[in-house]
């Protein structure tokens, strides 16, 4: 009971201090990244771009490291406002011409699936998609075989793994075209599309087309590179360091769109953050690093060095 209490009372006095504002910037339109020189903004809300043209400000900020063949990444410290004031960044990118990506569908056995549960072969582990209670939300294939048919929604996505194992982020209107085409070894859909073609979608940019710009929460997202390459952003609260790494605390919507913008991404789907959101890593060595969630989902993302 004492740790439950003490547990709530750190939470409540990191959100205080968040709400508070740092540094003078408590207007909440703002994220900083922390480098060599110290807190830099390098996005506002009220001059966020409607499209991104490969500028990666944040990807020439991070630090890369070397994981299992091809794969890399790395963290940034970033501040925004409220919660947000200190959240971590993980950044994973990979390339689909060294590494084989397939989907763990769990709930076809009536199972569910952690980042625990990847064996000793896989060097990228993550959840897929969006959850609702025991399944994932709409187009699921795994092995070339539909498990679950596509629902469709004016952000719903999907990520498209193909025959070759290139990978996809396919837009709403073309995942119908995408299922008849047949081609797909992979794939799944989440929503919302943060950015199609580098453009963020105009219901992310006004308020008031149905997604929620206020709400925080810790957050996942894929992307795709110009060059092809993968892209995986996870945040963390970073308030106490790895200690209340899980608690959901973290970015809106619009601000994720910003860092997979920020990122170098040309198109880019949300995860299911929250407590959902989990990442595992392995590195040549055989090392792990893992940001766990908080509880288990019905489909998982995994990655194999070829």
């Amino acid at each position: 009971m004492r740790k439950l209490v003490g547990l709530s009372a750190t939470l409540m006095t990191a959100a205080a201090i968040g709400a508070a504002g740092v540094g003078g910037e408590s207007s909440g339109a703002t994220l900083a990244v922390r480098d060599s020189r110290g807190w830099t903004t390098w996005w506002r809300r009220d001059t966020a771009p409607v499209r991104w043209n490969g500028e990666a400000v944040l990807a020439n900020r991070v630090t890369w490291r070397a994981a299992a063949g091809g794969i890399d990444w790395g963290e940034l410290q970033l501040r925004g406002a409220s919660e947000a004031w200190r959240t971590r960044l993980i950044v994973v990118r990979l390339d689909p011409r060294r590494v084989n990506l397939s989907l763990v569908p769990a709930f076809a056995g009536n199972e569910s699936w952690s980042i625990a549960d990847a064996d000793s072969g896989v060097a990228l582990a993550l959840d897929a998609g969006q959850f609702r209670g025991s399944l994932p939300w709409g187009w699921v294939v795994s092995e070339g075989r539909e498990l679950l048919a596509p629902q469709y929604a004016p952000l719903a996505g999907a990520v498209v793994v193909d025959t070759s194992g290139t990978v996809r982020i396919v837009s709403p209107k073309d995942v119908a075209a995408e299922r008849k085409q047949g081609t797909a070894r992979e794939a799944f859909q989440s929503y919302p599309m943060l950015l199609q073609d580098g453009v963020v979608p105009l219901p992310l940019r006004e308020p008031g087309r149905g997604v929620n710009h206020a709400h925080r929460d810790a957050r996942l997202a894929l992307g795709t590179l110009e060059d092809g390459r993968v892209i995986v952003a996870l945040t963390r609260f970073d308030a106490l360091g790895p200690t209340l790494g899980r608690v959901p605390f973290g970015l809106t919507t619009p601000e994720m769109t910003a860092i997979m913008g920020g990122l170098g991404a040309r198109h880019a789907l949300l995860l299911d953050g929250g407590i959902s959101g989990q990442l595992m890593l392995r590195s040549s060595d055989g090392s792990l690093r893992r940001w766990p969630g908080s509880r288990a989902v019905p489909l998982g993302l995994e990655a194999r060095s070829r």
